[in-house]
């Protein structure tokens, strides 16, 4: 088991599919980038109903970062040649929309901060600038 995050994009339309208790879960193919011109196909299975809605939202071309537990894989074209392939358990999503909808927050929330209590000022550093290395 490889506990693991990875970033690509949504290849197709993700699917709802049911299993055979009655479940709905959701799949789809990321492709993801190990190259500058190369990538490999990610296929993801969700189960947790807030990764399943979100995916079902997404669209081909979406960028989307996953995490979850993964496993490589190796399967055979036809040209016969080995490919890798990978496949992931997702158990969180993040999309740009997650993260636009974070940054609004927390800018809302330094607003409201500063207007009904400011923060103390920053305590001087007792060493000079010229002394500070990196």
């Amino acid at each position: 088991m490889i506990d693991a995050l990875i970033q690509g994009r949504i290849h197709g339309q993700p699917a709802q599919r049911t299993s055979k208790i009655g479940k709905p879960f959701a799949v789809c193919k990321v492709r993801v980038a190990t190259g500058v011109e190369e990538s490999i196909f990610c296929n993801v299975i969700a189960f947790d109903d807030a990764v399943v809605t979100a995916l079902l939202a997404m669209g081909d071309g979406d960028a989307v970062a996953l995490a979850g537990v993964l496993t490589p894989k190796v399967w055979i074209d036809k040209q016969g040649e080995a490919r890798p392939v990978l496949d992931l358990v997702a158990h969180q999503l993040l999309t740009p929309y997650h993260v636009n909808r974070k940054r609004r927050a927390v800018a809302k929330d330094d607003t409201s901060r500063s207007s009904s209590s400011p923060r103390p000022p920053m305590p001087d550093n007792d060493l000079p600038d010229d002394d500070l290395n990196f």
